[in-house]
Order: structure tokens, then C-alpha cells, then sequence
């Protein structure tokens, strides 16, 4: 029966659609995300005795809850987008290979480092120099894979305000990405926080990948046309499906946490397709809640050193200081969650307002 089915899709030819291929690589990812993730989570379980490491310095509920649940939880998500992506996607295309390249090997930086946390005796995982400079030779090897010939940085708002990075645009793009990993990493501290803005940049990024690789819709919107570039629309889509079913498991209470084999992948990821779809500028509103986060930290670490041990926050990331203030968990995820869907809407706006 299912073989009729799928003779009759493929004789229709709508294989060819984006559209299609993008609901389907969706749906693929997210029931095999829901038929693994516990298998997964059970092999985890019996290798991570202690589970995440727990800040000592941090909130006293989380030593309480948190402490014992099993981390690299990222897994479920790789898997099930590769899986999805391997059977819908186009393998034959430049970005998709990228951004395939680009997941895996941040996703293996993250693994790594996660890997010394839970297993070397009093290990923080890689040091962020070694991090630093894995990040930043990957971006830079999957920008070159992408042959990306403008060097032009677009503004959103100004149809015409642009400006052209000429040869230090490698350094620019190598930032973004680099920055939007670390910072999907930083929100990454409270069961689902990072999950919500993740899928809601993913969706606007899915949809600004299609606009932008559809000669038509690039036209009328004032954006670079860029050939091929709406495959990575069904990359995302697969993304955001396999990120729901990473979240059964993830809902409060947690049974297991992303760890940066998960953030340190989506968030350079993200980063990488706002830079290859020219959309910067634009990933950084439509993404503002993990600027917000990753600039909170910075402020807390600058300020600390400047005035000698005093802080601007009773915690960093921000979240955390929030939760000193008494906000229950929940709270901050759901408000956080509404903040990203503003964000996301007040971006894709920008789009047509040129």
C-alpha cells in the first residue's frame, strides 16, 4: 500500500516541489525524533551516570532538579534531521551539503565538549580558545564550499542602504556564525528555553531562504536573487521538526538536555543561513532574544572586571538573574517563548517594509 503511495507521489512529480518536500521533511523528522528519542535517551542514561553538570554557583532549585538528568540530547535532533534530510533533501545542492557539513562539525565541537564534561574528572569541557578556533576554521571551510561571490551586507527597512565588505567579508560572516552559535548556547540553560527561539528563527529563516531563491518573490521584495538557495527551506523545515520532537523529551520536567552537542550545531546553523540567504542583519532582530542573552553575559564579565567584582546582574546568562529575582522557571520560558514570536513577526514585517 505504502509503495502504491509513494509510486503515485513520484509519477505526479510533485517531488519537485519545495513546498512539498519541506512539509515532508518536517513530518519525517519529527516521527522519527518521537520513535528514537527515548532509545536514545535510555543509552545516555546508562552511560551518563551523573547526568549534566550542575553550576554549583548557580540557582539552588536547579541542584535540586536538574542534577542526574542525562545530557547530549542534541543527538536526537542530528539524527532525525539527517535522516530526514537524506530521504526529501537534495543532496546535489551546494547549500544543502554546507549546511549539512556545517551541522555535523559544530555538532561534533559540541559533542566533544560535552563528552569531557561528563567523563574527565573535574573537566569544563574544551577550553574556549580550542573552541574558538574550531568554530571559526569550520565557518570558514563551509564558506568556502558555498562559493558565495557577493560581498555585500543588505540592511532590512533600506532599499537601498548596503554595504560592501569586499575582502574582510569572510571575517564578518565567520563572526555572525560563530557569535549566533555561542549565543543559542548561552539560552540554552532552562527545559525548552532555547527550543522556542530556535524554531521560531528557523521558520523565518526558512521562509527568507525561499524568498530569496525564487526569482519572482526576490524580485518584488528588493532581495538578491540566489539560485538554489530554496533547498536550505527544506533543511529548516526538517530542522524545526526534529527540534519539536527533541522537545517531548525536553518539556518540563526535562528528561533530557541538549547539551552543546545540540546548541553549539543549531546555532551555528542559523547563523550560517542568515549569512549564505544575506539576511544578517535581519537574523539579529528576528533572532534578538539570543543577543540579548549572549550580551547580558558580556556586560556581566566586563562590568565584573571593570569595577572589581561588582555585577550588573544577580546572574548571567539573563535569564538565570531572573530567576534569583523568584520567577518561576516556567515563567521566564513562556515569556521568552512570546518575546521570540514578537521578534520573528517584527522581522518577516521588515521584509516587505523597504
Amino acid at each position: 500500500m505504502f509503495c502504491n503511495v509513494l509510486y503515485s507521489i513520484i509519477k505526479l512529480g510533485v517531488l519537485k516541489y519545495i513546498t512539498f518536500r519541506a512539509i515532508c521533511a518536517f513530518l519525517c523528522a519529527f516521527v522519527i525524533a518521537l520513535c528514537f528519542g527515548k532509545k536514545i535517551i535510555n543509552i545516555l542514561q546508562q552511560y551518563q551516570k551523573n547526568g549534566q553538570p550542575i553550576r554549583s554557583d548557580g540557582p539552588e532549585a536547579h541542584l535540586q532538579n536538574k542534577k542526574g538528568t542525562p545530557t547530549m540530547g542534541g543527538i536526537i535532533i542530528l539524527f532525525s534531521l539527517m535522516a530526514s534530510i537524506l530521504f526529501w533533501g537534495d543532496m546535489s545542492n551546494a547549500y544543502t551539503i554546507s549546511c549539512v557539513a556545517m551541522t555535523l562539525c559544530f555538532g561534533l565541537i559540541g559533542a566533544i565538549d560535552d563528552f569531557l564534561k561528563i567523563f574527565e574528572n573535574d573537566s569544563k569541557g574544551l577550553t574556549g580558545k580550542k573552541k574558538l578556533f574550531l568554530q571559526i576554521a569550520i565557518s570558514s571551510i563551509c564558506l568556502y564550499l558555498c562559493d558565495l561571490e557577493s560581498t555585500i551586507v543588505y540592511f532590512p527597512v533600506f532599499k537601498n542602504f548596503q554595504i560592501d565588505f569586499g575582502y574582510i567579508f569572510v571575517l564578518w560572516a565567520v563572526f555572525v556564525i560563530v557569535g549566533s552559535s555561542n549565543a543559542v548556547n548561552l539560552t540554552d540553560g532552562l527545559d525548552g528555553l532555547a527550543m522556542g527561539p530556535v524554531i521560531m528563527s528557523s521558520i523565518c529563516l526558512a521562509i527568507i531562504s525561499y524568498l530569496v531563491g525564487n526569482s519572482v518573490f526576490a524580485h518584488y521584495l528588493h532581495m538578491e536573487y540566489i539560485p538554489g538557495m530554496s533547498e536550505v527551506s527544506v533543511y529548516l523545515s526538517a530542522l524545526i521538526g526534529a527540534s519539536l520532537g527533541f522537545m517531548w523529551f525536553n518539556a518540563p520536567p526535562a528528561k533530557i538536555f541538549m547539551g552543546d552537542t545540540g546548541s553549539i550545531a543549531i546555532g551555528g546553523l542559523l547563523g550560517f543561513v542568515s549569512v549564505i540567504t544575506k539576511h544578517e542583519i535581519l537574523f539579529a532582530i528576528i533572532g534578538g532574544l539570543f543577543v540579548v542573552e549572549a550580551v547580558s553575559v558580556i556586560l556581566q564579565v566586563l562590568y565584573f572586571r571593570f569595577t572589581h567584582g561588582k555585577r550588573i546582574f544577580l546572574m548571567a546568562p539573563i535569564h538565570h538573574h531572573f530567576e534569583k529575582k523568584g520567577w518561576a522557571e516556567s515563567t521566564i520560558v513562556f515569556r521568552f517563548w512570546i518575546l521570540s514570536i514578537v521578534l520573528g513577526i517584527v522581522g518577516l514585517a521588515l521584509l516587505k517594509i523597504r
